[in-house]
């Protein structure tokens, strides 16, 4: 039968198969083939012997959280404890645009910034709404719940910026485990300890681990293709966007036109890969 993996922890595969939590294992061919079953899975089901026998074709995955066949992430922002990061932010947007995933940017704890530092979260926010990317915050639970309306989405974010605690707003019987922050290490503790599907109305949302880090797994000449606002028209076609002159993008940067971290970014990532 088929079914579709919601938990898995250790060599334990999760599979709802018609409205039925089964533990199953997994057959010993995917390490054969170099194939490991994610969250998110459609999987082929033996229900008499709880194996796992294919995995049927994915539309998409990631690999930071390691989870297949997503609508939507919603990439949880903190602003403040842990303090915003836009290069993990970007690093986030990236991989959403590179597996053709819709990103939603919630920003969280807004409620700790001072005036002038509200001021400039409120024109970064602008900023990303302008190049065709959802944004909104952590206290607007209804925007949330039509952004995802009949979808299956993860929540991806820094630890302790609040993916947890949404979940337990937007459905109060989930009831998930959050920690305060670390004052010493400035950063969140984990308290999400596996990747796991959850049903919300009429959606599917994943809780992940949170992380600080990561890196993105994208080719250099692609990486520009994946920013939205790099869209234009160079003096040169295969113009980087790095050292050449008469180059659009950087005049915009220099117009204030694209946000000067967005490319300072771009710059970093590009020196990275």
């Amino acid at each position: 039968m088929e079914g579709k993996i919601t938990r898995i922890i250790s060599n334990l595969y999760t599979v709802e198969v018609n409205n039925e939590l089964i533990d199953c294992r997994a057959r010993g061919k995917f390490r054969n083939i170099s194939l490991t079953p994610l969250v998110g899975d459609n999987v082929i089901v033996d229900i008499s012997n709880k194996y796992i026998l294919d995995i049927l074709p994915r539309k998409n995955y990631l690999n930071r959280p390691m989870i297949a066949n997503i609508d939507s992430v919603l990439i949880i922002t903190s602003v403040k404890k842990p303090d915003l990061s836009l290069n993990l932010l970007d690093k986030e947007l990236i991989m959403c645009f590179k597996n053709k995933i819709e990103p939603i940017i919630v920003f969280t704890k807004l409620d700790l910034l001072k005036n002038n530092e509200l001021k400039e979260i409120k024109q970064i926010m602008k900023y990303y709404k302008s190049i065709g990317i959802k944004v909104t915050t952590n206290k607007k639970l209804n925007t949330i719940n039509k952004l995802i309306k009949n979808k299956t989405l993860v929540l991806t974010g820094q630890t302790g910026a609040g993916k947890s605690t949404l979940l337990n707003k937007l459905d109060k019987k989930l009831n998930l485990k959050t920690n305060e922050i670390s004052d010493a290490l400035g950063r969140g503790v984990h308290t999400t300890r596996h990747v796991e599907l959850f049903k919300y109305k009429t959606s599917k949302i994943a809780d992940t681990p949170g992380f600080s880090s990561f890196d993105i797994d994208v080719k250099k000449d692609e990486l520009k293709y994946l920013y939205p606002e790099f869209k234009v028209k160079c003096k040169y076609d295969d113009c980087s966007h790095t050292n050449e002159t008469d180059c659009t993008v950087k005049s915009l940067v220099t117009n204030n036109k694209i946000l000067k971290s967005r490319y300072d970014n771009y710059i970093k990532f590009m020196r990275e890969l």
